[in-house]
């Protein structure tokens, strides 16, 4: 009898089992913001988070700091994934890279069409080009088995390889003034992980604390101090466990599983708690036309599904991938639909591309809830009717 080869089960494909929980708390987060923004407690909610804690601010620790964990996260899994995983393979990356690649281009396309006649608000091109997987498949954990699994596996795979995007766009277009003896100091803090990781050394107290002494000096060197979760994932030890689902000894694996349910359930929801609430007492009807929050609801919602429906569409054609296994054509673009759930990474490239223009962030947030929820309804409801039998044509 031939021997059974199991993949390694992820930290993120562990909550596609369990129903997406973290995208549903999330949700709820969202929305509570919005209420207490606009509730007698505004003053209260908007006071606490400019409220100084040492030298940042409340909000500055929840998007300088907590996010970094999160962003640890996303850097564990696109290496778990790239090494171990569901990418591990060129064929395997093809279609959910050109998907991603997509499904940046044309959001950022929509939006720079609309501010191309305002160099000030153009900054904010990028806004539109994330994509939330924890909303995204909250969405699909409603659905049930409604949507084939395949689907599941083909959307968190676009959205980690769009998270590497995300990370590669922030740190390139994102920075402020660079400080050159910071940054080399977490230059060299990053030579010292790196030479953990060589020397064999499996313990994660040496890489977390060398970790929390990289988000410091890259806090202070220019760079956004997030990417430096990334950078500390890089380093973490991953032993290749092929036919040994979650190794219990590899250290990539036990690190992931021990800060997913953290993030997912505890620094998303705070991230979208501070983050999402807007005030409607100064929102006009022409602030919906106004060119930021017309770019990104745009841009995420014709932008997302036109880019990432129309690469998978022109790459299967062409023959270089298969659409996923037991999908039909509605239920990949309705997936694309959904792809348009920006809310996290939106909100948190608009908040660095007009960190000193409130108006303007207020402009990003008012459009990534109108995209988000335009796609998160219709793409439920195009799932909700596609035919589930897949088109041989």
């Amino acid at each position: 009898m031939p021997t059974l080869t199991y993949r390694p089960r992820s930290s993120l494909r562990g909550l596609l089992t369990s129903g997406a929980g973290g995208g549903l708390v999330l949700m709820a987060s969202a929305a509570l913001a919005l209420v207490v923004a606009n509730s007698p407690l505004a003053d209260v909610y908007f006071a606490g988070l400019k409220t100084h804690l040492g030298p940042l601010s409340v909000l500055h620790w929840i998007n300088d700091g907590l996010m970094a964990v999160f962003f640890l996260l996303v850097g564990l899994e696109i290496k778990r994934e790239l090494l171990d995983g569901r990418l591990r393979t060129w064929p395997d990356r093809i279609l959910p890279g050109v998907a991603a690649l997509g499904g940046m281009i044309l959001p950022a396309l929509v939006y720079a069409a609309v501010n191309w006649r305002t160099p000030e608000t153009l900054r904010g091109w990028a806004i539109p080009a994330a994509t939330d997987i924890a909303f995204a498949l909250g969405v699909l954990a409603l659905l049930g088995s409604r949507v084939p699994v395949s689907l599941k596996v083909f959307l968190t795979a676009l959205a980690i390889l769009d998270d590497l995007g995300a990370v590669i766009v922030i740190a390139v277009f994102y920075t402020a003034d660079l400080t050159l003896p910071m940054l080399g100091g977490a230059a060299a803090t990053l030579a010292a992980l790196y030479g953990l990781n060589k020397a064999g050394v499996s313990r994660l107290w040496p890489y977390l604390a060398l970790g929390a002494v990289l988000w410091v000096f890259t806090l202070l060197s220019g760079v956004h101090a997030t990417v430096a979760g990334v950078l500390l994932a890089l380093t973490v030890p991953l032993r290749l466990s092929v036919g040994r689902p979650d190794d219990p000894t590899s250290p990539l694996h036990i690190l992931e599983h021990a800060v997913s349910p953290w993030s997912a359930f505890l620094i998303l929801p705070v991230f979208g708690f501070a983050n999402a609430g807007v005030s409607f007492a100064g929102v006009r009807p022409a602030m919906l036309l106004d060119p930021v929050t017309l770019g990104v609801a745009l841009g995420l919602f014709f932008g997302k599904q036109v880019g990432v429906f129309g690469f998978v569409l022109a790459t299967v054609k062409l023959g270089w991938a298969q659409r996923p296994r037991g999908a039909s054509w509605a239920q990949v673009y309705g997936v694309a639909v959904l792809c348009g759930v920006g809310f996290t990474m939106s909100l948190f490239i608009g908040l660095l591309a007009f960190a000193t223009q409130p108006d303007l962030e207020a402009e990003t947030k008012i459009g990534v809830l109108l995209g988000s929820l335009a796609c998160m309804a219709a793409g439920a409801l195009v799932l909700r009717f596609a035919p589930a039998r897949p088109s041989h044509r």
